[in-house]
This record gives structure tokens, sequence and C-alpha cells, in this order.
């Protein structure tokens, strides 16, 4: 099976290196800042145009958005533009440009319609003091040097590693990978490269093929399992906050950039947003490390693994909770399953967001109407269970496997319950990949077609 994979070190750069790396940095962005201006001018100019009632016809001819066309158009200006275009590699101007019509598509597609999300803004201007520096090599000399320390890109030349990349030396030594770019970042202080690799994966199965877990997320525990296990949540986040806020105070006091006054940063306050900086992502590091050993534990030894499908977007407008909800990761839990279960030969099933996994019973099956947040315990009136509200999820949520398995044609794409918890109704589930989009009723079949099913929606409604 093949597969693109990240592989990203850490890099220990001299000081001759890093200003290389910062100029073809600086590249992408001049090219990027030439490239947005020449488009928006453009555009005005043909809306001004229209506005005087010239013809489509006669109208200043269109830059194309395309990267072919802003990579012919910057071109043939550089040389005025930017006369030192020789000393950087042309791969520095090719990222700029490559963002830069990624980011016109995204706009426009999100106009029309054909982008699904939140509407996406017009491309802007990127800051030389705000803009993380990034550049990306897709031609050129690209290789990991034998003793696995040092690797080889164009124009920057050896750059020495901070840790072995033995694994994906091993790799391309057995013909099982192929290198198709590296992207040269800083990132909290430090440089890294990420290599963009086609790896050829063998085929896996689970420690427990036939196992079935479902994972209830949550705030207090970072995953609860069917099972019984209660992951404790590490809350990086709240336990740098103090020193944040002591960092963020020194900041404060020291002399910052001014735009309106075209005041400079003081050297001062430059060493203390550089140490707030790396005060960030050791805590974004911290979080990573503990979420990706989590998921790769679920995803190489359980067959199944079921997750809800939560709307994280707008549980994160709950003031008072955001914060602890960005710093759990809801939504990279989900992403890293996704992708770890196909890599070991799982699956992975997602739950309807309207399923009211928290309000039925494990037991018995009954639904209550209303369950409010503060209740920690649930505790069923038909058969008496009291368990932990957790708990009770994580178990219906493994159960909605088992009915996956016995139904035989596959989970239903349907909503299965709207923001009204019913106390009947049928079941819902989705699963990735393969399923229908959502919103369209139907069953998925082993070779991914969907066959309508005889449910009306008078019958969905319960009035069938």
């Amino acid at each position: 099976m093949k597969a693109i994979q990240a592989y990203r070190f850490a890099l220990d750069l001299t000081p001759s290196q890093e200003r290389d790396a910062l100029a073809h940095a600086g590249a992408a962005r001049v090219a990027h800042n030439w490239a947005l201006s020449r488009v928006k001018a453009v555009m005005d100019q043909r809306t001004a145009e229209r506005s005087y009632g010239v013809p489509d016809e006669q109208l200043t001819p269109s830059l194309s958005w395309s990267l072919a066309g802003l990579r012919k158009a910057w071109n043939a200006a550089k040389p005025d533009v930017a006369p030192w275009w020789g000393e950087v590699s042309k791969e520095a101007f090719n990222t700029g440009l490559d963002a830069l019509a990624r980011g016109l598509k995204n706009w426009s597609d999100s106009r029309k319609g054909a982008r699904a999300g939140r509407p996406v803004g017009f491309p802007r201007f990127k800051s030389r003091r705000h803009t993380t520096p990034s550049v990306r090599f897709t031609t050129g000399a690209i290789r990991v040097e034998p003793d696995r320390m040092h690797v080889v890109l164009p124009r920057l030349g050896r750059l020495k590693l901070h840790e072995s990349a033995r694994k994906l030396a091993r790799r391309l030594d057995n013909g099982t990978a192929r290198i198709m770019s590296a992207t040269v970042r800083r990132a909290g202080g430090r440089w890294h490269v990420a290599f963009c690799v086609e790896v050829e994966r063998a085929d896996r199965v689970p420690a427990r093929p036939g196992s079935v877990v479902g994972v209830d997320v949550g705030i207090t525990h970072l995953a609860v399992l069917s099972t019984g296990e209660l992951v404790p949540n590490p809350r990086h986040l709240a336990d740098a906050q103090q020193r944040m806020r002591s960092l963020g105070r020194s900041l404060s006091r020291k002399i910052c950039p001014d735009r309106r006054t075209g005041r400079r940063a003081s050297k001062r306050w430059q060493r203390a947003a550089a140490r707030l900086g790396r005060a960030h992502a050791r805590v974004a590091n911290l979080r990573r490390d503990g979420l990706h050993k989590l998921t790769t534990r679920l995803a190489t030894t359980c067959g199944a693994i079921v997750v809800e499908d939560l709307n994280v977007t707008g549980m994160l407008r709950n003031r008072r909770l955001a914060r602890h909800i960005a710093d759990a990761g809801f939504a990279e839990i989900r992403r890293q399953l996704t992708y770890k279960t196909s890599w070991n030969g799982g699956r992975l099933v997602v739950a309807d967001r309207w399923y009211p996994s928290s309000k039925t019973c494990s037991g018995c099956g009954a639904v209550k109407t209303k369950l409010a947040l503060s209740e920690r315990e649930y505790t069923c009136e038909a058969c008496g269970l009291i368990i932990d509200r957790d708990r009770n999820a994580a178990r219906n949520l493994a159960a909605l496997a088992a009915e996956f398995d016995t139904a035989g044609s596959g989970p239903v794409a349907a909503r299965g319950a709207d923001q009204k918890t019913r106390t009947r109704g049928p079941v819902a589930v989705k699963r990735e990949p393969g399923t229908t989009p959502v919103g369209q009723t139907g069953t998925v079949l082993p070779q991914g077609r969907t066959t309508d099913l005889v449910l009306t929606k008078n019958a969905l409604k319960g009035n069938g």
C-alpha cells in the first residue's frame, strides 16, 4: 500500500546557513507579494473599466491565477523586481507563487460554493516580521547523507540534523520510499526540515483484530475507553499558563514595534518574544507527542475504533471551555486515527454528530430526553443502571460497531437524529473512507456503492 508520509527533523544550522535559509524564505515572500499586487491591480483595473461601460472584449487582459501563469509573469519581471534573483534557488520563488495560487483557488471555489467549510478570504500580503519563514524544494539534489546526520538541499548545501534520520534512510536504502519534496521552516525558535515521502507500506494487522473500542473524548479525562480505561488529560497549556503570563508581562514592558510611527522593536523585546515563542512551541510539542502515543497504541491494538463526529468549531465558541477544548486536541485525535487505522489494517467508525451517546443507557438502550452537562453519572430510570457518564458514552459507541457488523450491508450515513433527542429512531454511523456525503441517506456497500434505504421521511419522524 502506497501512502504519503512526512518525516520531520530538527536542524542545527550555522549562522551562515541560517542567513541563507532566511534569504530563501524572504525570496518566497517577495514573489508572493509581487504576484498578489499584480493580481489585485488587474482585478481593480477591470472593475473600474466595467464601471465605465467598457465591453468585456476590450477590458485589460486578465492574469492567470494558476501556478504556471504566475511563474511566467514572475520570470518576465524578476530582473527588474528582484535583480538578486540568481543568489537563491528558483524553488524559493516557486514556494511563494504556489502558496498564492492555492489561496486564490480556495477563495474562488469558496465564493462559487465549490469548497466546503467556512468561507475563505482573499489572500493577504505576507509581512516580513510576522510571517513564518518557510521554503519548499521539489527539484534538485535532495538526499540524506550516509551518516544519517546530514541532509543535502539545493543551494543550502549540507545541513546538520539534530537527530538521526535512520528511519527515513532505511526506507530509502531499501527502495520503499521516494522523497517528493523537502520544506525548511522555522517554528518556535528552531529550524526543521520536513520531507514529504511516498512510502510503500506493508500490510499490517492489529494485535487484536476482532476487538472493538469506543473512544469518548473529554476534558476531565482526555479519553474514556469502552474497556474502562481512563486516559488522563495532561493539560499542558494549563500547566504552562503561569510561566506564559510571566513571559507575556515581561514582553509588554519592552519597546515593541509600531507600524504607525515606524518604530522598530528593541533587542530586549525580540529576546522576550523568542522566549514566549519557545514556551508555546514546547506546549505544542508535548501535546503532539501525547496524542501520537495514544492514537498509535489504539490503531496498532484494536481492530475497530468508534469515535464521535464532534463539532469542535462550535464547541470552541464556549468562552469558558474554549481553552481547555483547544488544549485537549479533539480534532487532532480523530485526524490521526483516520490515517493510522488505514495504515495498520483497522477501521474507524465515526458516529453521527447527533447520535445521543451520552443520553442512551448502555444497559437497556433507553434514551433520556435531557441530560445536563453537570450530571457526571448516568442514572437509568428504566433499569436502574448507575454508571459514569463518559464510560456510558464509550460503551454506546462500541455497540455501534457491533450493530454495523450485524447489519452486513454497512453503516447508514444519514443523520439518524436531529437536535431534539428522540427515544426511538434508527441508529446512524458513518465510516471513513467510503461513506456517502453527509445529509444523504444511503447504505454503503463493500465496493463503496450506495443504495437508497426503504425509509421515508415520515418513518424517520416516527409518523410512518
